[in-house]
């Protein structure tokens, strides 16, 4: 079980390295052969200005930053949707609400092999928990060489061991997310930053205020940081939706637990 659990939270700080790098060379492509189409400009040459109303040329003009601003935000969509197959499996087949009142039912009439039925049957990081507690249940109960009080040690024991390993696989890649919520808007600013002082350096040069060069120049830099925020904004709902579920499978894997605990103090 544990080899089983290190080898899938393995898989997914591998999954997490080849994303960011693969979302990159995406959005370069993008970026230089969709955004930069001449057929997005004036002339048809991405040098030009963008044609009116274009906004994938429009986007173009934000610079370098784009791409960037790109892979972040395929990192947050590509992330998010791992975290929804990671959560959806270990909530296993069925409703966890009922589950756990499943559990509690049995548990309350002492039918403790019925409940590792519906664990089988339900499967998940919940069930996980809860099964690996009911066997160790089941052990403890027929060992003599143990008091009362050390065999729900040893169960409560159990419990937090199981959810030690399940935990961590629920959280992986969400510090991506929480990361990526606070970068994207700082270089969404960055590219603003940069593109206002490339658009007043070119009026400078130009000798002569240029109201309508000026104003596309700034148009263009923010840009950058309408996408960083927007990127930044998913990237904080997603993590914030994610956090919930995990905490509720929490919350559920303590109260069966804990039921699991008093029915053993109450029955032995």
């Amino acid at each position: 079980m544990k080899k089983e659990k290190k080898l899938s939270k393995d898989l997914r700080s591998a999954f997490a390295g080849i994303v960011i790098p693969v979302a990159l060379i995406v959005s370069i492509v993008i970026f230089k052969y969709v955004l930069g189409n001449g057929s997005n400009f004036q002339g048809g040459n991405h040098d030009n200005s963008p044609l009116a109303n274009n906004y994938l040329g429009i986007i173009y003009k934000g610079g370098f930053i784009v791409p960037i601003l790109m892979t972040l935000l395929l990192t947050v969509f590509t992330i998010s949707i791992e975290r929804f197959i990671a959560t959806r499996s270990a909530s296993g087949k069925g409703s966890v609400t009922s589950f756990v009142q499943n559990i509690k039912k049995h548990l309350s009439a002492n039918e403790i092999d019925k409940a590792i039925e519906v664990c089988n049957k339900q499967k998940g990081s919940v069930a996980n928990v809860v099964l690996s507690a009911l066997n160790k249940y089941s052990s403890v109960e027929k060992d003599d060489s143990m008091n009362k009080e050390q065999k729900i040690l040893a169960i409560q024991k159990e419990i937090e061991e199981a959810t030690s390993l399940e935990l961590p696989s629920l959280e992986q890649n969400l510090v991506i997310l929480a990361t990526i919520s606070s970068v994207a808007t700082l270089m969404g600013l960055l590219g603003t930053v940069i593109g206002m002082i490339k658009a007043f350096s070119a009026l400078a040069n130009a000798g002569a205020p240029d109201s309508v060069a000026l104003a596309t120049g700034i148009s263009e830099a923010l840009i950058n940081t309408a996408f960083g925020i927007g990127t930044a904004a998913f990237a904080i709902i997603f993590y914030n939706v994610y956090t919930t579920k995990i905490d509720k499978l929490t919350y559920s894997i303590d109260e069966a637990g804990f039921s699991i605990v008093q029915t053993f103090a109450s029955n032995h």
